[in-house]
């Protein structure tokens, strides 16, 4: 950062740190222990989609990897698009086998990346639930290299359950690189995996 960027105020943007994903684990077990949630075998990741063949070639070629994870009991990968014009690759695995999910969630991070996509990517999620029924997402936000729980009350419509939010943020702060300015906490309505 130079002189004038200090002065002015600006900062370098945080370069994404896509390990900070396998994180996700031990934050799993202190939200497990301290909140009661417990994973759903659900990920996702969030892309603007990019027109033209070498997007479509590198969308095929992160389906074939994970569809060709035979843990998923030959499962595919499911792909959508939101009401936003934004796509969603959903991974699939049994509650148990969160290692194994957030590993394909860092692949198809990566492979984006590596394919020069990265400026698409946008986030990742990992569903939970808790005994009562309530969701919840940590959700990582690619450009910025951290974290933050997202929490629709259920059947609230576009509610949010900010009290459960803050819990969960003040829980992990130990585990994740937890994202601090909360204009950030962008709502994720009807995401894949949630």
């Amino acid at each position: 950062m130079g002189f004038l960027d200090a002065l002015f105020g600006r900062s370098k943007p945080v370069r994404p740190d896509l390990d900070q994903l396998f994180g996700v684990p031990s934050a799993a077990l202190t939200l497990e222990a301290g909140a009661g949630f417990t994973p759903t075998g659900l990920g996702s990741v969030c892309f603007a989609a990019v027109e033209g063949a070498a997007f479509v070639q590198v969308e095929q070629q992160v389906r074939a990897l994970l569809d060709a994870d035979t843990g998923r009991g030959g499962v595919p990968v499911e792909a959508s698009r939101d009401a936003y014009g934004y796509s969603w690759l959903l991974a699939r695995h049994r509650p148990e086998e969160l290692p194994e999910l957030v590993n394909d969630l860092h692949a198809v991070n990566s492979e984006l990346e590596a394919n020069g996509f990265g400026p698409q990517l946008l986030c990742s999620l990992v569903g939970f639930r808790d005994p009562r029924g309530r969701s919840l997402a940590l959700v990582y936000l690619y450009k910025r290299g951290t974290f933050y729980p997202f929490a629709p009350v259920p059947g609230g419509g576009e509610k949010r359950d900010s009290a459960l939010e803050l819990q969960v943020n003040a829980l992990l702060g130990n585990d994740l690189r937890l994202e601090k300015d909360l204009g950030r906490w962008f709502p994720v309505w009807g995401a894949p995996g949630l």
